[in-house]
């Protein structure tokens, strides 16, 4: 059974976007995928597919598409921002005309804004001004796998718990699980953070430094992020979840996670420019490393991985010199 809801609209045509409109419209909700690109839009509509993106899976009669943002924002139940993190306060200050307070927005998109080191749930808050009720839909979700319907588990995370619940209704199916979490600044951290690591990942990946390597910079990985979201506000519970270790860990082996391959890329040698220019869709993890180095300084925290990786987003290091600056760092307990 679906709640009252009847229309969504999802903000946003990439891969995460596209899948989450292909699940509610399964579920029975009928469906609006708002792009900021005509083009797209009318793409979208003549193949009835996201072929840039997520190829392969046919929209059904209850998916609609438009550039409009008076025609998405008409009535919705709910909104569905999958916009990635950098772009989202540019984006929604465009679509806060047409948007009312009832309408209840869900995060899915994972990561740290520079210039206000705030999170998506946080940015949205502060574009709308408006006591909309926002919320945060994250965890282990790949898209392409989630939208072939192989078994996947998330968090929605919610100040509102009647707001999760709805959520939770709306999105949960016979392959898709979702838990419930009160605790949205860690879940956001999580997901956000994760990204950072996963670029590490990568750069093992691609100068081969083994297996050992990458299942301790995942268990070291998750220290890092549990010390940030613990001086932010965290529950400590929650890096040991979904959200955190979850996401981790799948971010961190799937070859095609953005981080994980951009990290590989340059581990290879290409530079980030490269691997920007290489890439279809946006890297959160690249622009997060610089917004979680911030954050870190700002609340005196030490987090020596994310520290490497900026090294050698900034070419001040190569991989293997980051990586032989954490091994020789000084020894301490675990």
């Amino acid at each position: 059974m679906i709640s009252e809801w009847k229309h969504i609209s999802v903000v946003g045509d990439g891969a995460m976007g596209t899948v989450c409109a292909l699940i509610l419209a399964e579920a029975g909700f009928d469906v609006t995928i708002w792009s900021n690109f005509p083009d797209q839009a009318a793409d979208l509509q003549s193949h009835r597919e996201n072929k840039r993106f997520l190829p392969g899976f046919k929209f059904p009669e209850n998916i609609s598409i438009t550039p409009d943002p008076e025609i998405a924002l008409a009535n919705p139940d709910l909104i569905v921002s999958a916009i990635p993190c950098q772009f989202i306060r540019d984006v929604w200050k465009k679509l806060a005309p047409h948007h009312k307070p009832s309408m209840p927005v869900v995060a899915v998109s994972k990561g740290i804004e520079i210039e206000t080191l705030l999170v998506s749930t946080q940015i949205l808050e502060s574009v709308l001004e408006n006591g909309t009720q926002v919320a945060a839909l994250s965890g282990p979700s790949i898209a392409p796998e989630l939208a072939a319907k192989k078994p996947c588990t998330v968090v929605v995370a919610a100040n509102d718990e009647d707001l999760a619940i709805r959520i939770q209704n709306a999105f949960s199916n016979e392959y898709l699980r979702v838990y419930r979490n009160a605790d949205v600044i860690g879940v956001e951290i999580s997901g956000a953070t994760k990204n950072v690591i996963a670029i590490a990942a990568g750069i093992i990946d691609g100068i081969d430094a083994g297996c050992n390597a990458k299942a301790a910079l995942l268990t070291r990985g998750v220290v890092e992020i549990r010390r940030l979201g613990d001086a932010l506000g965290a529950e400590s519970r929650t890096f040991s979840g979904l959200a955190g270790v979850g996401d981790l860990v799948t971010t961190c082996i799937s070859p095609v996670g953005r981080n994980r391959t951009a990290g590989e890329k340059i581990g290879r040698g290409m530079t980030v420019d490269e691997v920007i220019a290489d890439t279809s869709s946006v890297i959160e993890g690249i622009a997060t490393t610089h917004a979680v180095l911030k954050l870190a300084e700002k609340n005196g925290i030490e987090m020596p991985i994310t520290q490497a990786v900026g090294s050698v987003l900034n070419q001040t290091a190569s991989p293997r010199e980051a990586i032989c600056a954490l091994m020789t760092r000084e020894l301490t307990n675990e």
